[in-house]
């Protein structure tokens, strides 16, 4: 059985524009906490990583699917799933979700790379590969 990471949020002013709807590059932002709490859910932090194991990871490629508008003051559930882990990056769906929806407002498919101090890609942590495996399943359309 595939586990997703599950995280809420609220819109906040600071996320709309003038007519209350949250600005496009703001869903990437959600995105961004989802992983990060992800990454914590896994006993890890952004920071614990590059001081006990050198390594950080870099984002390679999104792809952005808009699909409904999220308003001023909608909670949201960011949920995310490791679609596919590879010796130095991992990609992952990330779905935002309106309260009651079933359907996602907005998903991305984004890669992941593992780098070193000098950008260079590196492996994955061993520990940290393990982690993550609970969490894998494929991409749903």
């Amino acid at each position: 059985m595939v586990m997703n990471h599950v995280a809420t949020y609220r819109v906040y002013y600071e996320d709309t524009d003038a007519g209350g709807v949250m600005y496009h590059a703001n869903y990437l932002k959600f995105c961004e906490r989802g992983r990060t709490e992800f990454l914590h859910a896994l006993g890890y932090t952004n920071a614990s990583l590059r001081e006990e194991t050198g390594v950080i990871f870099v984002v390679r490629h999104i792809d952005a699917h808009y699909l409904r508008p999220c308003y001023l003051e909608d909670a949201l559930t960011v949920r995310s799933a490791v679609t596919g882990l590879k010796n130095a990056s991992f990609t992952m769906r990330q779905e935002i979700l309106r309260q009651g929806a079933d359907d996602p407002a907005f998903y991305q498919d984004i890669v992941l790379v593992c780098v070193d101090e000098d950008a260079k890609p590196v492996g994955m942590p061993p520990a940290l590969r393990a982690s993550m495996e609970p969490y894998q399943g494929k991409k749903q359309q």
